[in-house]
């Protein structure tokens, strides 16, 4: 196994029983499906990195282990009740059965490979498309296309900033949800009218990250 970090050795050792023999056998898959792999820490837990990118990513709670892919909806597709469940696409991991097989895992690390190999193929035709010969325009050759204005960034109000030096695993859930996670919980939080009612979001909100749950995790259809 190459490119390994220590940190991640740090961290299994400290994870559950139960979730150390997840995050080996996750470990070992990822390395043996993309040897040029690179392990980092990123918002406190064990990522994958591809091509300068990050490929995918595990994490530990007190009661599961998450796994996930960077680019998640387009390797697995859309999976709105495991995303509820927990971080990533595979729900909650309470033993390495609920993975799928080795050589399935190893076929959806190579599309996500795939994937970053793709934009980094495009990014190279943009730049080169952008170099345009002396009198030319580099994009008169493409079509104007129109653009929705993007929403304003998530910015975390000062109480659940405060909430989150208090609790690492809660403030690394919440730094790996996407931009629309992100935004329900603080649009839930912003939305209370008294004081008292924000305060127990807050909190709440910190517990339910802490155990890796989006803010609706609740609502999802159990099976």
């Amino acid at each position: 196994m190459s490119q390994t970090d220590p940190r991640i050795d740090a961290y299994i050792a400290q994870a559950a029983p139960f979730a150390q023999p997840i995050l080996e056998h996750l470990r070992a898959v990822v390395h043996a499906a993309c040897p040029q792999v690179e392990e980092t820490i990123k918002w406190g837990m064990p990522s994958f990195v591809y091509g300068g990118k990050i490929l995918c990513g595990m994490g530990a709670f007190k009661q599961h282990a998450t796994f996930g892919f960077w680019q998640g909806a387009s390797v697995v597709g859309a999976s709105p009740e495991r995303s509820r469940e927990a971080m990533g696409q595979f729900g909650r991991l309470t033993r390495v059965g609920d993975l799928p097989g080795k050589r399935e895992l190893s076929k959806l690390l190579k599309q996500a490979m795939a994937l970053i190999d793709a934009r980094g193929k495009k990014t190279a035709g943009r730049t080169a498309a952008n170099k345009a010969p002396a009198g030319r325009t580099a994009t008169s050759d493409v079509p104007a296309s129109k653009t929705r204005a993007p929403k304003p960034p998530v910015v975390i109000p000062d109480d659940l900033a405060a909430a989150f030096k208090k609790n690492a695993k809660a403030r690394a859930t919440y730094a790996a949800f996407s931009v629309s996670q992100q935004r329900e919980y603080v649009e839930w939080i912003e939305s209370a009218k008294r004081e008292q009612t924000r305060s127990d979001r807050v909190a709440q909100a910190v517990e339910w990250m802490a155990e890796g749950k989006i803010r609706n995790w609740k609502y999802v259809a159990k099976k």
